[in-house]
């Protein structure tokens, strides 16, 4: 006989024994033992008590009672947030800033223009949609000449090729080699489709352009109102245009 079996006979209490594990439980662990009990349990009393100690310290709580962190703090979800206090800058540093900006947007506005440069130097500004027609004006003496006009003959070209304003060779040139580049309808319309392409990326690059370089008179104007000289609004902002404002003269040593 064990010695809590032999404690056990003496005070007339009823041993403790560890229940058995049946073999098909065996995969899902240990039963809880004794000691698991009290763990449990002292667990559940700690919170307990710290309940009834909260619960205390709001029913002593003086309710006109203030203190900082209440105008600091917010709930969202039934959870209390503590709100983080915002960076002190100094007005050098938020010029510095103001600087910084400026010199990315600039820095992005170059390379826009130096793309929209290379897209011009590209393609050559015919027959580009909402582009007005250019005019090729011819004189004559007299009115029989107009009348007997044939601008084939005078171009010295095809009839074929006169509504090419660009690569339009003479009957000479013709005799003498090929014709370059697309003749085939179905090709030329391929064509005329990607320069189209081409000329609404050109649009869309100027208008991006001239966006930033809003965006940085803008800033710059900013950054102009933090001197703390007196100034004057001369005209409101605009989507397009920046405010302009009048400062006092000073005269700089």
């Amino acid at each position: 006989m064990s010695a809590a079996f032999r404690k056990a006979a003496k005070s007339g209490q009823r041993p403790h024994r560890e229940r058995a594990q049946p073999a098909a439980r065996q995969k899902l662990g240990l039963l809880e033992k004794k000691k698991d009990y009290r763990l449990r349990a002292r667990d559940y009393h700690k919170k307990q008590n710290a309940l009834t100690a909260l619960q205390k310290k709001a029913l002593d709580k003086n309710p006109d009672e203030f203190y900082f962190k209440m105008i600091r703090a917010e709930l969202q979800d039934g959870v209390h947030i503590i709100k983080q206090p915002k960076d002190e800058v100094t007005p050098e540093q938020v010029k510095l800033m103001r600087t910084q900006d400026i010199k990315y947007v600039e820095m992005k506005r170059v390379a826009e223009a130096k793309k929209i440069e290379r897209l011009k130097s590209e393609l050559h500004l015919l027959d580009a949609e909402g582009k007005k027609p250019s005019k090729h004006t011819f004189f004559f003496d007299t009115k029989k000449e107009v009348q007997e006009f044939d601008i084939a003959t005078h171009l010295d070209t095809v009839p074929e090729l006169v509504d090419r304003v660009y690569n339009r060779p003479t009957i000479a040139t013709l005799q003498k080699e090929t014709l370059k580049g697309a003749t085939d309808p179905v090709h030329l319309k391929k064509l005329a489709q990607q320069r189209k392409n081409q000329y609404d990326l050109l649009k869309q690059r100027i208008e991006r352009e001239k966006a930033m370089f809003v965006v940085a008179q803008k800033i710059q104007t900013r950054k102009d109102l933090l001197d703390k000289t007196h100034k004057v609004k001369v005209k409101k902002e605009t989507t397009n245009s920046p405010a302009i404002y009048k400062f006092k003269f000073q005269r700089k040593r």
